[in-house]
């Protein structure tokens, strides 16, 4: 477990959730503005691209809403346009950009509801690290792979673009 602050883990979410967008345009350039893509699964028992874009949004987006003390609120899984997409990531690094927590809050022992009647009580640190980052980073995945499946020309470059700033000339 990575010791984490609440202005590193906004940092990490915004910038994998700029990868996320990046891996969009590429798919919205390479089919010529179909969205139909949005539809598509790697197997016919898991998820569309579109909720995969959701369910991705969904991690940062809770944990911003847990850093203001508020309840969880998953985004609508049905994704059917590129807009409503980006309008996710959008509005999810808007409230990223908007945490005002210490870090502190990471200590604090929350309930997660899952399903079935189950819950999970974690500390912040924990519900990060083996929670939202394991989730988050699921999706984010799937729904590459389901745009390299689909055809999109992208590679591992594109999805580690956060390293981008630390690139140096040799």
């Amino acid at each position: 477990m990575q010791n984490r602050t609440i202005d590193s883990i906004q940092t990490l979410f915004q910038s994998r959730l700029t990868t996320l967008e990046q891996l969009l345009k590429a798919a919205q350039t390479h089919f010529s503005g179909s969205e139909a893509f949005l539809q598509k699964r790697i197997a016919a028992d898991m998820l569309p691209c579109g909720t995969q874009i959701a369910f991705t949004c969904n991690q940062p987006r809770n944990f911003a809403l847990w850093c203001d003390g508020k309840p969880m609120d998953n985004l609508d899984p049905e994704v059917k346009s590129l807009a409503q997409a980006y309008e996710h990531i959008s509005n999810t690094k808007e409230l990223l950009s908007e945490i005002n927590a210490e870090d502190a809050k990471l200590a604090d022992v929350t309930r997660i509801d899952l399903a079935q009647n189950l819950y999970a009580e974690l500390s912040g640190s924990r519900y990060v690290d083996d929670f939202l980052m394991p989730n988050f980073y699921f999706h984010l995945v799937t729904a590459y792979d389901i745009l390299r499946m689909a055809g999109v020309p992208i590679g591992k470059k594109d999805y580690m673009m956060h390293l981008v700033p630390f690139l140096r000339q040799t």
